[in-house]
């Protein structure tokens, strides 16, 4: 039976499955540490109280990629450059989505809307990671191989996306409550474009190494289509809601060194 359980079963059994998987999410973390790792160096005055939380976050994200090289070396796995179409972050990057690389670089300060656009883009694509760890926790919370690299990943990008909420909810209450709502409108709309084209990549890419028919091809192709037509017309409004989590100040707090993965 084909199922979201059985094919990433069918991706961790394979060495070159499993090494490009492994690559793509650390090539994803790493990136997001350096992007937090800049904002929190380029926030503006009136945000520094911010700086912390994103330096946290930051951290995690590095820790993350740290974790998927580490679960390549325990199989023996070198790292693969990732192809292009599959790279997440740079794709969205190209749509415009969050804040510009090349801004990124330079040294001059940030303002209040590049906070709300970063974080804006962060309560989307947290929504994304969040989801996506959720399903391999359900599937493979006891994996000898990723078991508690997959839960501890989790944990975190359950307490990123609870971080993102709540600073969103109170630059709201300081009256930019249309200017979020746009900015995640917008973000919501381009990264369920980037997510469908990055899945039938790394789809593609997946079939090949691991000779799927193209029956089997068609049908996981379907699914992508069928999840972006449902995100498109309804599923991008859940990206955007906010709600108070029930865990306050996640973030709060530097990285506990002894939750590192080995």
């Amino acid at each position: 039976m084909l199922s979201a359980r059985t094919v990433f079963q069918e991706i961790l059994d394979n060495d070159e499955s499993y090494r490009l998987f492994c690559s793509i999410a650390a090539s994803g973390e790493a990136q997001g540490g350096w992007e937090n790792a800049r904002i929190a160096a380029l926030v503006p005055e009136g945000s520094r109280d911010l700086a912390p939380r994103i330096v946290r976050h930051g951290a995690d994200e590095d820790q993350h990629g740290r974790i998927f090289r580490a679960l390549l070396k325990r199989r023996g796995l070198p790292p693969v450059e990732i192809p292009p179409e599959t790279d997440y972050t740079m794709l969205l990057e190209q749509q415009g989505v969050g804040l510009a690389h090349s801004r990124l670089r330079g040294e001059e300060r940030l303002t209040e809307r590049d906070i709300i656009t970063y974080l804006a883009h962060s309560r989307v694509t947290e929504q994304r990671a969040s989801d996506q760890m959720r399903l391999l926790r359900r599937y493979f919370a006891d994996h000898p191989d990723i078991g508690r690299a997959v839960k501890l990943i989790s944990h975190d990008e359950d307490d990123h996306l609870a971080y993102c909420h709540e600073e969103l909810l109170a630059l709201a209450r300081a009256g930019h409550g249309r200017t979020i709502q746009r900015t995640m409108r917008e973000c919501a709309l381009a990264e369920i474009r980037v997510h469908r084209d990055v899945s039938l990549a790394v789809m593609a890419a997946m079939g090949r190494m691991l000779g799927w028919s193209r029956p089997k091809a068609a049908v996981l192709a379907a699914g992508v289509h069928a999840l972006y037509a449902y995100e498109r017309l309804v599923g991008w409004r859940r990206m955007v809601s906010l709600e108070m989590p029930p865990r306050r100040d996640a973030l709060g707090g530097p990285a506990v060194p002894e939750r590192e993965y080995a």
